[in-house]
């Protein structure tokens, strides 16, 4: 499949006419780099459609380090004695969702690890975990995201009540069998019907790939239509960065060429949805490449001196102070892409919100 196959698949997607699952591969596959040059081109037009030059921020706090699972990728595993393990309380997380909201963020993500103290503690650490929604929700009146693993959905439910917007629990892989070799002991089933029942409360899902951990070009199509069934309005991708202390550590560090392509593949498939550049894999060097593949959110925001780590780089470019709103400024100006007003964040969560009720009232 030469130039000329490529425009063509690039000009369908363009038209928002749905591709076969051989011509996502084809586009997945890209290695020749004036053909990649084209598929982002492509990207940023069809990016540029739906959101003009605005791009959204988003704060991060990972807010607890424990977790009760045994991922064979995460640094933070159950088993793995390499990281420093913390929580936050309650005031220390009101006060850094506060420098972030104050910093000029449109979200705050409230991460954890699948931490017992909230998770296997009974009614008292759901409510816990509720209590931390509403107060940051209080102090910041920004939309919240909330990660924090596989809950039952009557808590999914208070959550929202609480004030989240949005429920991110990724499954990082939609082959099964890989699922079951990298998230030990977990359901596949169950993780995704928290997604679906997610959306039918109202609240917004992202969802998340992760690349370079065993997955083929082929598995990669079945993730991307899978996002799609499930209707997640944020998609999500990143490489897998070998972390000390766990079982994947001594495999080879990938390339970022996958990651790439499957961000720009994602911006024609999801149009109008929202896609990450994640300033947890490359830091502040990797965002202008993510970004000029069609990205439109930059995450991973996260305040210096604050005590907080990454997820896949638990330090990279936090105390240098470059993963700020004003760190990415001038990468965003090299893009010639400017942050989003808050209001024009909300009104585009407002508008899916309205968009997905009225997807769910027509399936009634």
């Amino acid at each position: 499949m030469g130039m000329i196959h490529t425009t063509a698949i690039l000009n369908k997607a363009l038209n928002r006419v749905i591709l076969s699952e051989a011509e996502i591969l084809h586009l997945l596959q890209l290695s020749d780099s004036v053909l990649r040059q084209q598929l982002f081109a492509t990207a940023r037009l069809q990016r540029q459609r739906y959101f003009g030059n605005k791009v959204f921020m988003y704060g991060f706090v990972y807010f607890s380090t424990y977790c009760r699972n045994n991922c064979v990728f995460c640094y933070y595993r159950k088993t793995n004695s390499e990281p420093a393990r913390y929580r936050k309380s309650i005031g220390e997380i009101v006060e850094i969702a506060s420098s972030l909201a104050e910093s000029g963020v449109h979200l705050i993500d409230l991460t954890m690890g699948e931490d017992p103290k909230f998770l296997a503690n009974g009614p008292v650490g759901y409510r816990e975990l509720i209590n931390i929604v509403k107060e940051v929700k209080k102090a910041t009146n920004l939309p919240i995201m909330i990660s924090p693993g596989l809950v039952p959905k009557d808590v999914l439910q208070e959550l929202k009540v609480a004030g989240a917007d949005w429920y991110a629990c990724y499954q990082e892989t939609h082959s099964r069998n890989l699922f079951h070799s990298l998230r030990l002991q977990q359901s596949y089933d169950e993780r995704w019907s928290a997604k679906v029942f997610a959306k039918t409360i109202g609240l917004l899902v992202e969802e998340g790939l992760l690349v370079g951990v065993g997955n083929s070009d082929r598995d990669t199509v079945h993730s991307l239509l899978e996002m799609k069934k499930l209707g997640a309005e944020q998609v999500r991708t990143m490489t897998f960065v070998p972390q000390k202390g766990t079982p994947l550590y001594g495999s080879k560090t990938n390339e970022n060429v996958q990651e790439i392509n499957i961000i720009a593949v994602m911006r024609l498939l999801f149009p109008d949805r929202l896609i990450p550049a994640s300033l947890d894999v490359e830091g502040v060097a990797g965002l202008k490449e993510r970004l000029n593949a069609g990205a439109n959110v930059v995450t991973s925001i996260i305040p210096p001196e604050s005590g907080l780590m990454g997820v896949s780089q638990s330090t990279l470019d936090i105390s240098e102070g470059y993963r700020t709103v004003k760190g990415v400024m001038p990468i965003l100006k090299e893009c010639s892409l400017m942050p989003a007003t808050s209001e024009e964040y909300k009104s585009w969560l407002n508008e899916r919100l309205g968009a997905d009720a009225r997807g769910a009232a027509l399936c009634e």
